[in-house]
Formats: C-alpha cells, sequence, structure tokens
C-alpha cells in the first residue's frame, strides 16, 4: 500500500471513529448524563478521541497486511446510573457508535453508486475506503465481547449469571481484545469479510445494484 492510500485510509479511521465516539457522547448527553461534556469529550474534535494503538497503529498495520480494517478509540466516559431507562439506556448509547459506522458505509455506497461506480481514480479510492473502513468497525465494534459496544447491548438482555462473567471479563477490558487480535487474527480476520461482504450485498440490494 502506497503512502497516498495510507493517508486516504488514516483521514478516513480518524473522521469515522471521532462521529463513532461523539455520538456516544451525544446520546449519552441527551439520556440524561453530562459525563462526557464534562470531560471535554463532547466534541468532534479527533484529538480527544484517538487512542494511538487502537485508533491509529493498528488500522494501519492491519491496513498494509491486506486485512480487513478495524479498530477502536478511547471510550466515551458515562455515568449508567444517570441514564434514562437503565440497561437499555447504557445499550442505547453503546449501540449507536457503531450503528454510526453503518449509517456512513450506507451513505458513502450511495454516493459511490450514484457516481457511477468508478473503478479506478482518487474518488474509488476514498469511497470505498471509506465503506470498507466503517463497515469493519461496526462488525468489529458489534462483537459481544467485553469491552465493545456490542457487549453492552447483550448486556441489556442478557440473564443475570451471563453478565456476571462478562464483568470479569471486562475486568481485563483492553488486554483480552489485545489477545482476540493477536491470537485470534486468522479467524477474526475471516469472520470480519464474511459480515462485511454479507453488508455490502445488502447494500447492493438496496441501492438496485446487485
Amino acid at each position: 500500500m502506497d503512502i497516498e492510500n495510507l493517508m486516504i485510509v488514516l483521514g478516513v479511521i480518524l473522521v469515522s471513529m471521532t462521529l463513532h465516539e461523539a455520538m456516544h457522547g451525544f446520546v449519552s448527553y441527551w439520556l440524561g448524563d453530562d459525563t462526557a461534556k464534562l470531560q471535554g469529550r463532547l466534541t468532534l474534535n479527533p484529538i480527544k478521541h484517538i487512542d494511538p494503538f487502537l485508533t491509529i497503529l493498528l488500522p494501519l498495520i492491519l491496513a498494509i497486511s491486506g486485512g480487513p480494517i478495524f479498530g477502536g478509540a478511547k471510550p466515551v466516559p458515562f455515568n449508567p446510573s444517570r441514564l434514562k431507562y437503565d440497561e437499555w439506556g447504557v445499550a442505547l448509547v453503546a449501540a449507536v457508535g457503531p450503528l454510526t459506522n453503518l449509517l456512513i458505509a450506507f451513505v458513502v455506497f450511495g454516493m459511490f453508486v450514484a457516481l457511477g461506480m468508478p473503478s479506478t481514480g482518487l474518488g474509488n479510492s476514498v469511497l470505498l475506503t471509506a465503506v470498507w473502513v466503517n463497515l469493519g468497525f461496526f462488525v468489529f465494534n458489534m462483537l459481544p465481547i467485553p469491552p465493545l459496544d456490542g457487549s453492552r447491548v447483550v448486556y441489556a438482555l442478557a440473564p443475570d449469571f451471563v453478565r456476571r462473567a462478562m464483568e470479569v471479563i471486562e475486568q481485563y477490558g483492553l488486554i483480552f481484545i489485545f489477545a482476540i487480535v493477536i491470537l485470534g487474527s486468522s479467524l477474526l480476520g475471516k469472520l470480519l469479510v464474511s459480515l462485511i461482504t454479507a453488508i455490502l450485498h445488502i447494500f447492493t440490494i438496496i441501492y438496485g445494484v446487485a
């Protein structure tokens, strides 16, 4: 991958993850918790949300290696006890980040179709990178593994014994995620590619280009 493509990937990552994290904060604030606002995280400034490894190094390494691109950012802080709707409020705050990435991918894919689905050029590179990166972020972050966003959604639905197990796993946080990425990278990559491909197929049906 050349420097131009790496810069495109990095730019898409910063925009996508900034919107992802900002939406966590905005929905949390909307549901009654101002923790993110008080800590300066209710912002579209990417510097406030960047995690050096998850936001930059991991996605770029994956891009260079040719694998599906995924990653994360510094979690936006919130106080579950201050949110409306209890566990469902927590689930909504968690889900809105990945769903933002899914929406971005859907809209950008529509732009790609509207432009005649160009096969070459800068527009092709930017649009397709934005689609793949955002779908990668959506699928990865919706995995029901603590501390990823998907686990918060499952937590609202799960019985107590499952919640207790998830709480134990979440104590180790990012260490657990790093272990999965390192030890299960091949299997994880295949899973993500399969899910991303399935979602892309749905997009082509919706936009009538299947």
